[in-house]
This record gives structure tokens, C-alpha cells and sequence, in this order.
């Protein structure tokens, strides 16, 4: 919560940047609705590095949202503060010459959670509760550091060679007080937002728990838990719909299924209350379904493996 008085603070003037100087392009990595991801060598420090440039007019529209007086902190002020494995690191951020946005992250190598889930290959079938858990514990972390993320699927997450999940855009992060609670600020992708959500009524850190169920839904079957939706007005039906009972589609742990289908309920009180309730039940399951094996250990008693999937690096 510490990060909040720093982000509340009355912002510093930054020099602007000249990217087409400063960052050596190798090649576009990705494109969202709001920025352009490339892959660069940063010149002042040699390394490889993700570039990412927000949209100027997109930006300052979704900051139109929000009243000036609550001082909502950019993406880029939110991003470098947070420090966690299973988050991208953002290395520093700043303006363009041309007054756009931009965040330097480490580069991460490997494949997007999304495309596991289109693949269903072997790889996801054997270690999608270890990604589960890895993303739970992202966003626990975002959570205890009192932020709501508002943009949870798996277009928004990677996973490296060692089997690491990475969570990796910030762009719709709000911090978790009465304020940004408040309704009417209907943002993040259609067919993973929380019922409350939709219908505009005060939202808090459970609608995130919700796109983590529909997450945690389409790793297991490849499929959302009801009929996919273009626009908003196509998923209005999560509101009145019960989902698919998750068993119906896959072969499925029963404590697992149990568990994503608590994070799929209607009403958030019947929800589960914090990711943290939710991890409790997966990580048990985990250890029953991906159990590790025994090897040497190679880190201080005090510190547990990295929960990654390679068996060369986390058995």
C-alpha cells in the first residue's frame, strides 16, 4: 500500500525522449488496442528490451474516464513500482518527443497463454495448474499492493522457456479505493468481465477474480464458459446465464473444477472473497495432479524452487 502515497504524490516533469535515437527496432512483438510492443537493443544501456508506445489520443481518452482531481497514476507509474516473478518487469517509463507514453520492460522470450490455449498440447495439458497458480500469484501480489488489474485473459500473459508465467500489460490497472471502485467505468475485455461490471454497478479487486475464472475455464476446455461475444451487448447473457459446469467439457479434477466454478458466480458475494481464498485450493490440487520430483536441492532451505514447469528447474 506504500506504492499508493508514492503514486498519489504530485507528479515530477520528465524529459522527453527520442526513441528513433535512443532504441535500435528489431522487429514488432505485439499489438493491443491502446499501444505497439517492439523488441529493441536500448543504446544507453545495451541490453535487449521490450519498447512499448501508448497511443497519445486512445490514452488520454481512457484518462478522460476519471476525475483529474483523484490524480490517477499512469500505467507507467503503476508498472515500474511493481516487482514480482510473476509480472513483467518494467525498467523505467516515460514521453516521447512526440508527448506518447512509453515503458521499457525486459524482454521475455517464450509463448503467449493464449496460444497454449489454442495449441491444448502437451505442455499445457501437463503443467496448466502450475500457470494457474503462477497468474494467481501475480495478481495476489497486485492485489495486496492495492491495485485492480480490470484486464485479465490470456492475451495479457506470457510464458517463458523455464515455464514462468509473466503478466505483462498494466494498461487498465486502477488503484483499489472508493473512487475508481465507483460505477460507470465499463473498461477491459468483453468476453472476461465480471456481471457487475457490465451492468455498471461498483466494482472492487473480485472482478478480477471472475477473468481469472473464465482464465483458468479456457485453459482447461479451449473454450469461454458461455457463448463467446464481440461486443458488450453480445455477453450481456453472463448476467442471466448460468456457465457450463466446466466437468461437462473436460476431465477435470473435481477440487480444481469446484474452484473455478466458485470464481465464476453471478454475484460477487458468492465468489470467492480474494485470490488468496482462491490459491489455497489450487495449490493443493496442484500438488496432487503435478506432483514434483524429488532432486537435490539447490537453494537455501528458506527458499522455496520456482514454481515453473521445466522439470530441470523446478523438481
Amino acid at each position: 500500500m506504500d506504492f499508493l502515497k508514492k503514486l498519489f504524490q504530485r507528479k515530477t516533469k520528465v524529459d522527453k525522449v527520442d526513441i528513433a535515437k535512443r532504441f535500435d527496432l528489431i522487429g514488432r512483438t505485439g499489438q493491443g488496442s491502446m499501444s505497439k510492443v517492439w523488441r529493441t537493443r536500448d543504446t544507453a544501456s545495451g541490453r535487449e528490451v521490450a519498447l512499448k508506445v501508448l497511443d497519445k489520443t486512445k490514452t488520454l481518452r481512457f484518462e478522460a474516464r476519471f476525475n483529474p482531481e483523484w490524480n490517477k497514476p499512469s500505467e507507467g507509474e503503476i508498472a515500474v513500482l511493481l516487482k514480482h516473478p510473476n509480472l513483467v518487469n518494467t525498467l523505467e517509463h516515460g514521453i516521447t518527443t512526440d508527448d506518447e507514453p512509453f515503458l521499457v520492460m525486459d524482454f521475455v522470450e517464450g509463448f503467449g497463454l493464449s496460444f497454449l490455449v489454442d495449441m491444448q498440447n502437451e505442455t499445457m495439458q501437463k503443467h496448466r495448474v502450475s500457470f494457474m497458480v503462477q497468474l494467481a500469484q501475480g495478481i495476489e501480489y497486485l492485489h495486496k499492493e492495492g491495485f485492480i488489474h480490470r484486464d485479465l485473459c490470456p492475451r495479457n500473459v506470457l510464458v517463458d522457456p523455464k515455464g514462468v508465467v509473466k503478466l505483462i500489460d498494466f494498461g487498465l490497472v486502477v488503484p483499489n479505493t472508493p473512487a475508481f471502485q465507483a460505477p460507470g467505468n465499463r473498461t477491459g475485455t468483453a468476453n472476461y468481465m465480471a456481471p457487475e461490471l457490465i451492468k455498471r454497478q461498483r466494482t472492487d479487486q473480485r472482478i478480477d477474480i471472475f477473468s481469472y475464472a473464465v482464465t483458468c475455464y479456457e485453459i482447461y476446455t479451449k473454450e469461454l464458459p458461455w457463448e463467446s461475444g464481440e461486443t458488450l451487448e453480445a455477453v450481456m447473457h453472463h448476467i442471466n446465464k448460468p456457465p457450463k459446469d466446466i466437468r461437462e467439457l473436460v476431465k477435470v479434477d473435481d477440487q480444481i473444477a469446484d474452484t473455478i466454478m466458485k470464481g465464476l458466480e453471478r454475484d460477487p458475494r458468492d465468489r470467492w472473497q480474494t485470490i488468496s481464498e482462491m490459491l489455497i485450493p489450487l495449490r493443493e490440487a496442484k500438488k496432487r495432479v503435478e506432483p514434483r520430483k524429488k532432486k537435490k536441492r539447490t537453494t537455501p532451505a528458506s527458499e522455496p524452487p520456482p514454481d515453473v514447469w521445466f522439470d530441470s528447474t523446478s523438481d
